[in-house]
């Protein structure tokens, strides 16, 4: 791996960090990262019509995880299950004004994490400080 794409990895992984740790600071719920997937995938791709099926299928996890971390996004009014118009048996997960107003707060956090990275001099990641250390040594 070149330099500059191990400067920009630990860029990345410092901006995720520093946006989880926001995230676990603020008074709003916390998700774990199957949640936070589940409500990303709801909220940001396609029409906001998912199933559990097609969840399972996009994120490669069981139908019985995404059911959980389904109940939980719904008591946390995130997201909701409305029957599919189309077909009776199946149940495609909403969005819902609070799980809008959870993505815009997410995408502000984001947002500040990147600024704030970019502004920063690059840290080093603990895999990178052990990398260098190994080259040193041997």
């Amino acid at each position: 791996m070149s330099k500059s794409s191990d400067a920009n990895t630990d860029q990345m992984i410092n901006s995720l960090r520093d946006t989880i740790v926001a995230m676990v600071r603020r008074d709003g719920p916390d998700l774990s990262a199957r949640q936070l997937a589940v409500f990303l995938t709801c909220y940001l791709r396609g029409d906001g019509s998912h199933t559990v099926r097609g969840l399972a299928a996009e994120l490669n996890v069981s139908k019985p995880a995404i059911t959980r971390a389904l109940d939980r996004l719904k008591a946390l009014d995130l997201a909701r299950r409305a029957p599919d118009p189309m077909d009776r048996r199946s149940v495609l997960i909403k969005h819902t004004i609070k799980g809008k107003a959870y993505l815009r707060d997410l995408c502000s956090i984001v947002n500040e994490a990147a600024t704030q990275e970019k502004a920063a001099p690059v840290r080093k990641t603990t895999r990178t400080r052990r990398t260098e250390e190994q080259r040193r040594a041997g």
